[in-house]
């Protein structure tokens, strides 16, 4: 279990609620159309210090995307909060 200090935990994983995580997330969508492309969680992931950022956005769309159009919207980004612990350096408290 990690231990929350100044908004990061020991293993340095940033820590967010699933609140904010949602309002980072969305800081991404350039287009501004409320959805979350391929290439948009690939810059989150590139942000965030991953690698394989395209493989990898392509893999959390295929994984979270319940009705098939491609796009991470409001009510699929709940299905991405294990995905951006294993990929984007987060760390989502339940509160």
């Amino acid at each position: 279990m990690a231990i929350k200090t100044r908004n990061y935990s020991v293993d340095g994983k940033r820590v967010m609620t699933v609140e904010e995580f949602t309002r980072w997330l969305k800081r991404f969508d350039e287009d501004n159309d409320g959805r979350i492309s391929k290439d948009e969680l690939a810059d989150a992931i590139r942000v965030s210090g991953g690698w394989f950022a395209n493989r990898k956005s392509k893999q959390g769309i295929q994984s979270v995307d319940a009705n098939g159009n491609g796009f991470i919207d409001d009510s699929e980004i709940k299905n991405l909060l294990q995905f951006a612990e294993q990929h984007l350096n987060v760390w989502v408290l339940f509160l």
